[in-house]
């Protein structure tokens, strides 16, 4: 392997803290076993709550949370600007350890173009790591356009202006990159989420998650607004008293900032005996929980940024051999293809009809679980992506040299 001990990138992420934020750890981790020197910038929180750590070689320096504040547009210039000093700070931190040649900023939000023009003055490249489309991300929270959104186009403008070379999470967001980023297309790879399949194994899973229910189906990600879990609950209200399929039981497991108002509506329609909040789990809780799923489903309601996002819930399903129900979304078809059934948008009717058709054919749903595992071992799996994450380092560190 080539060393590339006197390369020294720094990754700048804010919505997750590192390493539970699960990209952006196989990018550090892969990173630094391809001989990078690796720092990473993070939030604290979810119990990772060292301002400085080094895990598996990865140096990792976090700050505070932003203050508690209410949602609107008034959190979120909080938030950022919180996230701007930290990150200017503990730059500085990092820069007197020990230069480096490249940042890496991880959206949302589209403002870590900054401290990229920032550091440009010191020779410094920047790589835009694309995880969400933050205009269409707006419109999804808040159901309108405006100033804020026409606001976020520019930040995203200059965000593409400033990066050397750019990864895309799938095709379109390549598009995305190269046609309103005005990006190169040779400046534009496609490294995909998607999880170790040397650790995210198939197994029995725990079975005190069944409850005694014929038919487990389950939830794994974020619980906020724009994951449809409204849409959920009235699928599952359909499917246990219009069709009904009482011996089911859903697992959630996750977190977010609507858990406690989708709990009081699954209670408000009577359906609280069939649900289970776990909370987050990882590692071997986490597989322990997806393991005993029968069904997984992926309920994010179809809009402009979930139709062209990769879902990593649904990627989950998939390497544990598990089928699953989504609403028809353009990246849902590309990741799952026929390892899943697709729904009409946002018809929580049709989607709990999806899910009777698999537990009325519990043997179509294994050949579907089988097909999903299958495309995840041979197209999708991290293994496969390593390959455009380094390559999209070799163009930058390239352009360097010219």
């Amino acid at each position: 392997m080539t060393s590339h001990s006197d390369r020294h990138i720094l990754i700048v992420v804010e919505n997750l803290p590192v390493p539970l934020d699960r990209r952006v750890w196989l990018e550090a981790t892969t990173l630094q076993k391809a001989g990078y020197e690796v720092s990473v910038v993070s939030p604290m929180g979810r119990g990772w709550d060292k301002p400085y750590e080094v895990i598996d070689g990865v140096h990792i320096y976090r700050h505070s949370e932003p203050p508690e504040a209410h949602s609107g547009a008034v959190a979120y210039a909080r938030e950022y600007l919180h996230a701007c000093w930290f990150w200017f700070r503990l730059s500085r931190t990092v820069w007197k350890r020990k230069p480096f040649q490249v940042i890496q900023g991880c959206n949302p939000p589209d403002l870590i173009f900054l401290l990229a023009w920032w550091y440009r003055l010191w020779g410094v490249s920047y790589m835009f790591d694309h995880h969400d489309v933050c205009p269409e991300l707006f419109e999804a929270k808040f159901h309108k356009k405006g100033l804020l959104y026409k606001i976020m186009l520019i930040w995203e403008r200059m965000t593409f202006s400033r990066a050397d070379v750019s990864m895309a999470t799938n095709g379109s967001f390549r598009d995305i990159a190269i046609t309103r980023g005005k990006m190169a297309p040779e400046d534009v790879f496609v490294v995909r989420s998607a999880p170790r399949i040397e650790t995210f194994l198939p197994g029995p899973g725990d079975e005190s998650y069944r409850k005694g229910a014929k038919t487990v189906l389950g939830y794994v990600g974020v619980i906020g607004q724009q994951e449809g879990m409204d849409l959920l609950v009235l699928a599952a209200e359909h499917l246990i008293k219009e069709l009904g399929h009482k011996d089911v039981h859903f697992v959630i497991v996750g977190f977010g900032p609507q858990l406690e108002e989708v709990e009081q509506d699954v209670a408000d329609h009577g359906l609280s005996d069939y649900f289970t909040f776990t909370g987050p789990l990882y590692s071997t809780d986490l597989l322990a929980a997806l393991n005993v799923i029968d069904i997984g489903v992926s309920p994010d309601p179809k809009n402009a940024m979930n139709n062209i996002s990769t879902m990593n819930k649904v990627m989950e399903y998939m390497t544990l051999e598990k089928p699953l129900v989504q609403f028809d979304l353009t990246e849902g078809r590309v990741s799952a293809g026929d390892a899943s059934l697709y729904a009409e948008a946002n018809d929580p009717i049709d989607f709990a009809c999806k899910i009777a058709e698999l537990i009325a054919d519990p043997e179509k749903g294994v050949e579907m679980g089988k097909r999903g595992r299958k495309r995840v071992l041979e197209d999708l799996s991290w293994a496969h992506t390593t390959p455009q994450l380094l390559a999209a380092y070799d163009r930058i560190f390239a352009k360097r040299k010219r």
